[in-house]
């Protein structure tokens, strides 16, 4: 445990004592800061380098031990480089976490690249030689091109953003002209994936466009276009903003997440549930892509409200503070756990309305949820978060997995570091 948490930690071990929420701005600041070079950094920097057979190995326990050689999969290690990338570039990030993400960007390019067919492979095995899943996905491309991405702008390596302009020509050829929006699932030849078996890499049928699936590629896309000034890509970013506020957004303010081909919305129970955390993130991405296509926010601030206040009202724990998973269209939350990267995308979610509105309502709704964080989610002993908090309080699932990684957690941080830097923060707030 750093000294600097000793605080926490001793308030921690004594029965009866909590941690104290912190109140003010400065405080707030000082917390996350704490959060991330204490508890999230140095949790992954330097052991999550596999110095042997490059990228990152991600297989620990729920107390951070390694569990040995491990597939790895382009989800995670895609979205280990992005994090390295952007504390590179972050006043929290040295020469030493860019070069941690030059040494996953190479596994990515030499070891999951599929040389033949193009595209990043869904998993390769520990030593990256064999790939063990073939299959492509939308999901696993975006993250590489969104991790691409922040590598080539942290970088300048010319050889990122090569690899990044024939990711998105590859996913470009994924869009559907018909309906909009994007095929997910192929073959390793990138033929689409046929059947009426579940694809064992994102648990959906073929076929199905979920808002899951494309607002991870809205969030690709935004930094690709920012990059390049490629002028499809802002296209793309104008057609899923239309999609992703619009066309998956209920008049309740609820996203839902699975669609027929044509966006016609899969309402039996089973599909017909809202992941809050995804509803959240989907917010501010969408601000993020508006920003960069160069339009007002105003336009879609009524329809940021509807989803934020969605989520609030089903969604939202208003005794301990923070969301919980998932739950039936129209009905409060019933999957009670509280998963570390829904408290991570709330909030950014929460600070970005703020920011955008002053309304206190969200500042509340944000410092409610770090104030769980804090006590609950944040492993003061171990490092990093808690994956999973049970609805009896216990803590469930492991510290890095095919899942896990500091991407949610840790950009979480630095994104509201920066927003806390240069927000013009009202007197309601002070």
């Amino acid at each position: 445990m750093p000294d600097s948490l000793g605080f926490f930690a001793r308030l921690l071990r004594q029965p009866g004592h909590t941690v104290d929420a912190p109140s003010s701005v400065a405080e707030i600041r000082a917390t996350i800061e704490r959060i991330l070079t204490t508890n999230i950094v140095p949790f992954w920097y330097p052991q999550a380098l596999d110095r042997e057979h490059g990228g990152y190995r991600l297989h620990h326990d729920r107390r951070g031990r390694w569990k040995g050689l491990a597939p790895k999969r382009a989800i995670t290690q895609a979205r280990t480089v992005w994090f390295f990338a952007r504390l590179a570039r972050s006043p929290y990030g040295t020469e030493e976490h860019l070069a941690a993400a030059a040494h996953g960007f190479q596994f990515l390019r030499d070891r999951m690249w599929d040389e033949r067919n193009g595209g990043f492979y869904w998993e390769v095995d520990a030593t990256g030689r064999v790939a063990t899943h073939t299959d492509k996905h939308l999901v696993s491309q975006s993250y590489a091109l969104y991790a691409l991405a922040e590598y080539a702008r942290a970088s300048s390596d010319t050889s990122a953003t090569e690899l990044a302009q024939r990711t998105f020509a590859l996913m470009e050829s994924a869009h559907d002209p018909t309906h909009a929006g994007y095929i997910e699932s192929f073959e390793r030849d990138w033929t689409p994936s046929t059947g009426a078996r579940l694809t064992t890499m994102m648990g959906l049928p073929p076929g199905v466009k979920s808002l899951n699936a494309h607002l991870h590629i809205m969030e690709a896309f935004t930094p690709y276009y920012l990059l390049t000034g490629d002028e499809r890509a802002g296209q793309r970013l104008v057609e899923l903003v239309s999609l992703l506020s619009e066309v998956v957004v209920r008049p309740s303010g609820a996203c839902t997440d699975q669609h027929q081909r044509d966006w016609t919305p899969l309402l039996a129970p089973e599909t017909a549930r809202v992941i809050y955390g995804h509803d959240l993130e989907n917010v501010w991405l969408l601000m993020d892509a508006v920003d960069a296509i160069g339009e007002s926010q105003a336009r879609l601030l009524p329809v940021y409200e509807r989803i934020v206040a969605y989520s609030l009202a089903h969604g939202f724990d208003a005794e301990h503070g923070g969301f919980f998973a998932s739950g039936p269209l129209g009905s409060a939350a019933d999957r009670r756990v509280k998963i570390w990267w829904a408290q991570a995308e709330a909030l950014v979610a929460m600070l970005r309305m703020h920011r955008l509105t002053d309304d206190t309502r969200y500042w509340d709704s944000f410092t409610r949820t770090l104030d769980w964080v804090v006590r609950h989610q944040v492993d003061w002993r171990h490092g990093d978060w808690h994956a999973d908090i049970l609805p009896n309080g216990r803590v469930s699932g492991d510290k890095a997995s095919p899942w896990k990684s500091p991407y949610h957690n840790g950009r979480a941080m630095l994104c509201c570091l920066d927003l806390l830097s240069r927000e013009p923060l009202g007197a309601v707030v002070r």
